[in-house]
């Protein structure tokens, strides 16, 4: 059949939901932990292909040409209230504010604590956008948002690169490219959602039940600021990668990314759909930098237009390569024990921070032939 029947393991953007015509396709999560769409009345599929043509997973090329030039910069907010806050230099908000101002709804990504998920929403004021603020280091729901897009409205929306690839498909197909402004960030990966509420289970016995939580702040600096922040009803959780924090281990460690993450993404470093890209802005250039720099690359006109008319930022143009330096240009890699990790995941069993950390012994001890087989290469 001409759909996303037999799609296994993609991207779980939800674009294919949004533009069936008779809306029975949904998203759930697998049982690994990650996104998948299902075809939910599948007698009522007329075959008629829409979820396919706008699949970023279904189609091998990107949704945007490759462009002749890119232009790349070094940015942060004036406000230094909102640099603070932000994870790097707080350029993706001041974005939104400044479109949302001149007639723009913002689509970015809060966190709901009720449900325990990231999800995207769809702001109308600066004010209404400010949950948005932040890196949230999981998987999405996008669904409930990405319904709710209208033809007499302008968009900003902001998402992982695959999202931005498939809603270009979306929006060209819908003829309202022109509409819209797509932003993505330079992504490492998501992992299970299965991981995350495991981790939370975990930090629930010290906080009781999660009223806030917060991915990376700069309390120690840009450069230390791979940090989790969680208020509960009866105290609150503080750890940061520098300490060893799990969360960050296992997620940066590759223990339990999407599939697609490894086997199919097609955005890293130069590679995207979008008109807008930001991320930290790693790298020797800016490592004195304490209060966080935003990585600003423009793939279209569009793009660079709207981030030339910028008003409360510094803007410096630099080379692609300063801008990119310390971001991913290869896909993550499966860890070794990422099986035993995931078989431990999914059980009903307690996942403690003791057994995490004897995961990252292991992993390391396995490790250790390889790391010296590189050394004698050296």
């Amino acid at each position: 059949m001409n759909s996303i029947a037999n799609t296994k393991n993609c991207y779980g953007c939800g674009v294919c939901a949004a533009v069936c015509p008779y809306k029975i396709i949904t998203l759930t999560l697998d049982e690994d932990g990650f996104y998948q769409p299902e075809i939910v009345i599948p007698e009522k599929c007329i075959g008629c292909g829409l979820c396919l043509s706008v699949c970023a997973y279904a189609n091998n090329d990107l949704s945007l040409e490759k462009p002749e030039k890119i232009e790349a910069y070094a940015a942060w907010s004036s406000d230094e209230g909102v640099r603070r806050k932000c994870s790097s230099g707080g350029i993706g908000f001041e974005l939104g504010k400044q479109l949302v101002e001149n007639g723009y709804k913002a689509c970015g990504v809060r966190y709901n604590v009720e449900k325990t998920q990231a999800e995207h929403f769809i702001a109308s004021t600066a004010e209404e956008f400010i949950p948005a603020i932040g890196s949230k280091y999981i998987q999405s729901y996008t669904l409930d948002a990405f319904l709710r897009f209208n033809k007499n409205e302008k968009y900003l929306v902001t998402g992982t690169p695959c999202q931005i690839d498939s809603l270009r498909r979306y929006f060209r197909l819908k003829k309202m490219e022109d509409s819209v402004v797509l932003m993505d960030f330079f992504c490492h990966s998501v992992p299970s959602m299965l991981m995350w509420q495991k981790y939370l289970k975990q930090v629930e016995k010290i906080t009781g039940k999660v009223t806030y939580a917060s991915w990376r702040n700069k309390q120690t600096g840009w450069h230390d600021s791979w940090a989790m922040d969680i208020d509960g009803e009866k105290n609150v959780f503080n750890s940061r990668l520098s300490q060893d924090d799990e969360f960050y281990k296992m997620f940066l460690g590759d223990y339990c990314s999407n599939p697609a993450c490894k086997d199919a993404c097609k955005y890293k470093y130069k590679s995207s759909s979008a008109d807008i890209r930001i991320g930290d802005l790693w790298g020797k250039t800016y490592q004195n930098d304490e209060k966080g720099v935003s990585a600003l690359v423009a793939f279209t006109k569009k793009g660079n237009e709207i981030i030339k008319a910028m008003i409360n930022c510094t803007l410096i143009e630099q080379p692609f390569e300063v801008v990119a330096e310390g971001q991913m240009k290869r896909n993550v890699k499966k860890a070794y024990v990422s099986f035993v990790v995931m078989r431990m995941i999914k059980s009903k069993r307690d996942f403690s921070f003791v057994w995490w950390k004897m995961i990252f012994k292991i992993e390391g001890i396995l490790c250790l032939p390889i790391r010296i087989i590189k050394k004698i290469r050296k």
